[in-house]
């Protein structure tokens, strides 16, 4: 991969500090990659000194914006320092809390590298939450960016929800704006393929934090299912009959449990 672009890897991050400064360093060493962007998206703990002290150029909004506009302002970051330098670098999109098992993104880098593909999407193994338990919900907000993904360009997600991208620079400014909040994947996925560049998902050893089924894991899907079905129904691909205020309201409801 020498002789090929550099990949800079931004990471959008909202009170990472546990995790932020593996995710740093596992990112940093991967090969390919000169820099590490950290937009700290508006966080209360110690996620943006964090982040420098491993290493990143660290950049913070003032208030949570969201991941979208957080990959916004590193993309854009990376943008100045390509003019700078006079380099074009891809792009490694990358969740906060994976720690140092971001060095798996590895695999996700070559495709990209080497033009047989546009963008790359990380397909993770079965997450696990501390106690050994299977991690995650009922997957209704995966069936349904996997089934919007389908109906607007015939090609089927294994993960549609992963953050775990690599890309050039053409393809991450083909899907400007970005869909807001968590639609950013589905979102891209879709603009992606419909401009015709080519997608491809890889298999990587990554893991990152396991959200549960309490309170807060229920109100976090909620939140993924608004933003999920907004980016959909804004392409004119969301799959179910549902209105946008039937939307809403299983959001709230699921929120309330």
């Amino acid at each position: 991969m020498s002789d090929s672009l550099p990949f800079a890897v931004v990471v959008p991050a909202h009170d990472e500090g546990e995790r932020v400064a593996g995710t740093v360093r596992a990112a940093a060493a991967l090969p390919g990659v000169d820099v590490v962007v950290v937009v700290d998206d508006g966080s209360e703990d110690a996620t943006a000194r964090v982040a420098e002290e491993a290493g990143a150029l660290v950049v913070r909004h003032a208030r949570n914006r969201g991941k979208a506009a957080a990959l916004e302002t590193g993309a854009e970051l990376v943008r100045a320092l390509d003019r700078r330098e006079g380099v074009r670098r891809h792009l490694l999109l990358l969740d906060a809390d994976l720690g140092a098992s971001a060095a798996g993104a590895a695999p996700l880098l070559g495709p990209v590298a080497s033009g047989a593909a546009d963008m790359t999407i990380g397909v993770l193994p079965a997450q696990t939450r501390d106690d050994g338990t299977s991690a995650g919900g009922l997957g209704f907000v995966v069936r349904l960016a996997r089934d919007g993904i389908r109906q607007a360009t015939g090609w089927e997600a294994r993960q549609p929800l992963s953050g775990q991208r690599a890309l050039t620079r053409e393809a991450f400014e083909a899907g400007l704006p970005l869909a807001s909040g968590f639609g950013v994947e589905a979102g891209l996925t879709v603009d992606l393929l419909r401009r015709g560049l080519r997608v491809r998902e890889v298999d990587v050893e990554l893991r990152h934090r396991a959200t549960g089924n309490d309170w807060r894991g229920q109100l976090h899907r909620a939140r993924q299912w608004r933003d999920v079905a907004r980016a959909l129904r804004e392409r004119g691909a969301f799959p179910l009959r549902d209105t946008v205020g039937d939307v809403a309201g299983r959001a709230r409801s699921l929120a309330r449990r």
